[in-house]
């Protein structure tokens, strides 16, 4: 990549293999944040070391799991220093990813029950670092209403595989207008709102990944979401766990 070239970087996947690699590579991907649920910090942290290499460069991020089962939010976070679990409220958790200095990202806003909603955001936008405006689980409206909530509250977007299937790697990416190389470096664009663009293929077998993935979603909030709620208790990240040192028991939902 010279020097004049935008640096594509898939901000959010949900899986990470030699395939998923192939792809990214293929597809013209510079880099992957890689943050799967319920997975610790060190064992993502561990998987992205395994898969970087001098042609692609993978973070780890932190899907987290806000507020119960009935009252949901997701919150992306990249560049964190310590593990924070899932199942805590929403204020804890972004006073924790604002004591660690993490870029804070927004996936999926106001789309069914999982996201930050509008409120959420502009109660937030000190904390928040930018706000996806394309993500192929989403319809069309969904896209235009984020986009429109980006321009109304002045926010850096950013746009994601959110990659649940291995064939959508390489069809949505944030080129961001510098070199990115290491993951420091990829904080340090998304906190300091570097310039970039939202970028994502089109056509047939686009829009054909786009159902896959939205099929998938109904597959997930039925069967394995439901296997989760009543095992909620054995979660790797639940904040009952020793790793977490009881720290976050002022602020647990379970």
């Amino acid at each position: 990549m010279t020097s004049h070239e935008p640096f594509r970087v898939d901000l959010h996947v949900k899986v990470l293999d030699e395939q998923v690699v192939s792809r990214a590579k293929r597809y013209g991907l510079d880099a992957l944040v890689y943050a799967p649920h319920f997975t610790r910090l060190p064992d993502i942290r561990a998987t992205a070391r395994e898969y970087s290499d001098e042609d692609l460069l993978v973070v780890p991020g932190r899907e987290l799991f806000t507020g119960s089962w009935r009252n949901r939010r997701h919150v992306l976070a990249v560049g964190l220093d310590s593990p924070i679990p899932d199942f805590i409220t929403l204020e804890g958790a972004m006073a924790e990813l604002d004591r660690q200095g993490a870029a804070v990202l927004a996936p999926h806003p106001e789309f069914l029950n999982v996201s930050l909603g509008r409120a959420a955001i502009d109660r937030y936008q000190d904390v928040i670092d930018a706000v996806e405006t394309y993500n192929p689980k989403y319809w069309r409206y969904h896209n235009r209403r984020a986009r429109s909530m980006v321009a109304e509250l002045a926010l850096p977007a950013f746009g994601s595989s959110y990659a649940h299937r291995h064939r959508t790697v390489g069809e949505v990416w944030t080129a961001f207008a510098e070199r990115i190389e290491t993951g420091g470096d990829l904080l340090a664009a998304l906190r300091d709102g570097v310039p970039r663009r939202i970028e994502h293929r089109a056509g047939t077998i686009h829009r054909l990944r786009r159902a896959a993935e939205f099929a998938h979603l109904g597959y997930e909030n039925t069967v394995t979401k439901f296997d989760r709620l009543v095992l909620s208790g054995t979660e790797p990240t639940h904040p009952e766990r020793d790793v977490y040192e009881s720290r976050f028991a002022d602020v647990r939902v379970y």
